[in-house]
Parts: C-alpha cells; sequence; structure tokens
C-alpha cells in the first residue's frame, strides 16, 4: 500500500512540476496609484554614430536655390502582387569613419557626437554665413537607426528608430509585449560603448529600477534580449517530454493505470 502511496505522490509531484509557472510576470509592481512618484532618468539624446545615414533637406522660398544643395529623388520599381509600382525616396547621407558627411557645396561637414537638431542647426549656420541662403529651413531625419529586440517577444525583430527618446518600453511594445514564457526581472540591453560590448540587466517588476536604468532610453544598434523563463526551460526537454506534449500525457496516463491495476490487486 506504500509504494501506491508513493506512485500517487510521483504523479502528483509531475504534474505540479510541469504546470508551475513563475509568479514574476506583473509589471512595476512597487508603484501604488495616487502614491508612487518617481524620478525619471535624464533622457538621452540619440549622437549620431559612423556608419548612420541621414536625410537631409534644405527648403527656402526660393526652390531653385534650394536644389542645390538637396540629393535627388530616387525611384524604385517594386512588385506588388505579380505587378509593378515606383516607389520615391530622398536619397541620404552616410557618415564615414572619421565621422562627417560630404554635403553639397559646403563640402565635409563633421557631425559625428551631434544630435539630428544640431546638425540641422550647424548647416544652417553654415549655409547663411557663406552668405548661401538667406532664410534656409533645414530639416534632419534619421534613416537606418534601429534596435534588436529578441528573446522571448511575441514578434523579435528589427525596429526602426523613428524619434529622438525611444525608450525600452517602446521597443518592447513594437515588439509585442514578452510572452509568459519571459523572464520580466531579467532583461538584458547590449550596447557598444567605445570599442567594447556592455551589457545591462532591466527589471521590469521594479518600476524604481527601470526608471533609473541607464538603458531606459535605447541607443542605435542596441540589442535588448528577453530570457526565458524556467517554466519555458522545463517545456524545452531533450525529448519534448512537457506537459504541452502528447508524451507526456500518454506517459502519465500509463502511469496512472498502473496505479489502477495495483490497487485492483
Amino acid at each position: 500500500m506504500n509504494f501506491c502511496k508513493n506512485l500517487f505522490l510521483a504523479a502528483f509531484l509531475l504534474i505540479l512540476g510541469a504546470c508551475s509557472t513563475s509568479k514574476e510576470i506583473t509589471y512595476f509592481q512597487d508603484l501604488r496609484p495616487g502614491e508612487s512618484e518617481l524620478t525619471l532618468t535624464t533622457p538621452v539624446e540619440i549622437k549620431i554614430q559612423p556608419k548612420d545615414k541621414l536625410s537631409i533637406l534644405v527648403n527656402s522660398q526660393d526652390p531653385r536655390l534650394t536644389n542645390l544643395f538637396n540629393l535627388p529623388i530616387l525611384s524604385q520599381q517594386i512588385g506588388i502582387d505579380n505587378s509593378y509600382a515606383m516607389s520615391r525616396g530622398v536619397s541620404g547621407y552616410t557618415v564615414d569613419l572619421q565621422g562627417n558627411i560630404d554635403f553639397p557645396v559646403l563640402g565635409k561637414v563633421h557631425v559625428a557626437d551631434m544630435t539630428r537638431e544640431e546638425v540641422a542647426v550647424l548647416i544652417k549656420s553654415e549655409l547663411q554665413s557663406r552668405d548661401l541662403i538667406k532664410d534656409p529651413v533645414v530639416t534632419v531625419e534619421y534613416m537606418n537607426l534601429s534596435i534588436s529586440v529578441m528573446g522571448e517577444v511575441n514578434r523579435p525583430g528589427r525596429y526602426n528608430i523613428d524619434k529622438d527618446h525611444l525608450t525600452i518600453l517602446d521597443a518592447l511594445s513594437q515588439a509585442g509585449d514578452l510572452t509568459i514564457f519571459g523572464k520580466r526581472e531579467k532583461v538584458l540591453v547590449l550596447r557598444n560603448e567605445d570599442g567594447k560590448q556592455r551589457v545591462y540587466g532591466i527589471n521590469l517588476c521594479s518600476a524604481e529600477h527601470l526608471y533609473t536604468s541607464p538603458v531606459y532610453y535605447l541607443q542605435q544598434n542596441d540589442v535588448v534580449y528577453v530570457e526565458p523563463n524556467d517554466t519555458k526551460a522545463r517545456q524545452s526537454t531533450v525529448n519534448g517530454n512537457n506537459v504541452r506534449s502528447t508524451s507526456f500525457w500518454i506517459s502519465l496516463a500509463s502511469l496512472l493505470t498502473s496505479i489502477a491495476v495495483l490497487i485492483a490487486k
């Protein structure tokens, strides 16, 4: 009889272990509505780096004059449902390894470690100081800046940076949020700093830890990685014998049948 009890206990523990999930799934657990006040980390501007690509448009009251400072519009044929259409886009400036762009008439312009606003001010100032355009309006946009989101998210992939202050919450939202198997308390951000790869950890369960993190604001080429939790690890066994697999339930049914036969005897 003790043998039967032990078998029942083993079966119970098997089911319990297979069905257990992490309790660390709620974000911002230290926040209390109407009570919590947090000081956010200072927003970090995205600085232009070598190999970044920029769109720079110059406008003024004289379109013929500004055409001298704008790159040509590119047309590209693209296929859509067995037919073809023309796509038009603005050419861009690629920052070289020395941090320069080659701007029409002005020549080499150093833009590395500047924000896009600072680049716009610099080019506007150069155009005015050289008496090339009296009233220029300069618009600078990013063209190839992106971050990568990997691991336990619903839509892993590479996402474009479309604003100056992109937070890790923005990135995770674009990736469809974490799956139920993602570790909320250990999200990693990999960043290249001064030629070295640095790894930062973020705890999404703690708002204080999140909002004061040096990587709350992401930079171009950052990699966000969400680790799988213990439940996902248990479900990823070599032979696939887990709670979601057919083999698991066949094995469990076989065990319970053996126990019933022993009891009947």
